[in-house]
């Protein structure tokens, strides 16, 4: 396998529409990078770049330390697994898995071993002389992925392959892939605008926007330590929550003063915070660090808030409120078996030893 390096990477389509903007990536040999933002973010782009698909505006791109700007897409070394399978419906599975191995002239005992074994690593061994008609959406996606198997090549690349899949075979296949990384060793390069797949596949994430990467880290250190409020909104589910206040003293204590909501922070931020007294910033707060004040759970710098319930969700071992405080809407993770009514005024717990801040300007961490 291999490493794959992005170094000023740029692609400008026509009118002078940029896409991706100045990406510096640095993926290890055996390693499982996701690429994950909203569409239009540049991220099926820069993959489409890595697999010589799309002109490269400027910057450049390595695999295996070599320059392969100008490489021709079938001398990069890559397989690419697509979103819509890209399956020719004439041939059976096993003439899809090798068709590429035949286009190579390889001895055709070593074409049958190699679908043979991709065949046996996925479990569809069974289909093989099957067509893809007479296959379901995820075993589609096994011959595609077997496909890229049989190539035996340095890098894999995954354009948002789960996308066409229903939710309970979506969590299947990512599981799926994940093991597959694992068995092979492979350096793999995926892409998704599901930051879930992004968090439970990835050994790190880069967080895209607007064509640049905002933060690349692992997905604990992403969730726990985002760079800035986008990534903070991105990365969980449900999103975080943000409110617009203002830092404010109150006595010996700093106190963030949204107007309806006041939560004063625990003495580890007062240092953090204090340049920012008396200024504008945003608060943070994930929906998990907000419980009903009767859940038992015991922190150690709890704060209460009161707010009004809007919506109930319930999800089963769990249940999402939407709740207001003044102009603001909010969501709280809760046990199963609270029930709160509508329209009900409830006293929450926050974890204020959780709770992020943001410029208010800049949009970047504070905490």
């Amino acid at each position: 396998m291999a490493d794959v390096v992005l170094k000023d990477l740029e692609k400008v389509f026509d009118k002078n529409v940029p896409a991706v903007r100045n990406v510096n990536l640095e993926i290890k040999d055996q390693e499982f990078v996701v690429l994950v933002g909203p569409s239009g973010c540049g991220k099926s782009t820069t993959l489409r770049m890595v697999a010589g698909l799309e002109e490269v505006t400027s910057g450049e791109i390595h695999i295996d330390g070599r320059l392969v700007n100008d490489v021709p897409p079938k001398d990069r070394d890559i397989a690419m697994v697509f979103q819509n399978y890209a399956l020719y419906p004439h041939m059976t599975v096993y003439e899809n898995m090798a068709f590429g191995l035949k286009l190579r002239k390889y001895p055709k005992s070593e074409i049958e071993e190699r679908v043979q074994e991709a065949g046996h690593i996925l479990g569809i061994s069974h289909l093989l002389s099957r067509k893809p008609k007479a296959l379901s959406g995820g075993e589609r996606q096994r011959v595609a992925v077997g496909r890229a198997i049989v190539r035996k090549p340095k890098v894999f690349l995954f354009d948002e392959p789960l996308s066409n899949l229903d939710a309970k075979l979506r969590v299947q296949m990512r599981t799926e892939i994940s093991k597959l990384h694992n068995k092979l060793d492979a350096t793999m390069i995926y892409v998704t605008h599901d930051q879930v797949e992004a968090m439970t596949m990835g050994d790190r994430i880069a967080v895209m926007k607007d064509g640049r990467i905002q933060q690349v880290a692992d997905p604990i250190h992403l969730y726990e330590n985002p760079a800035n409020r986008f990534v903070a909104g991105f990365i969980g589910s449900p999103g975080m929550n943000f409110l617009e206040g203002r830092i404010v003293s109150d006595e010996d204590t700093l106190v963030f003063d949204e107007g309806h909501v006041r939560i004063s922070l625990p003495d580890q931020m007062t240092e953090a915070m204090s340049p920012y007294k008396d200024k504008e910033v945003v608060c943070g707060i994930r929906p998990e660090d907000i419980v009903s004040i009767n859940s038992g759970k015991s922190w150690e710098n709890p704060r209460d808030i009161m707010a009004r319930v809007e919506v109930i969700e319930p999800m089963g071992s769990e249940t999402f409120l939407y709740l207001t405080t003044g102009t603001h809407t909010f969501i709280a993770k809760v046990d199963a078996h609270v029930e709160p009514t509508l329209g009900e005024e409830m006293p929450l717990v926050v974890n204020v030893d959780k709770v992020h801040f943001f410029a208010k300007d800049t949009e970047e961490a504070i905490i």
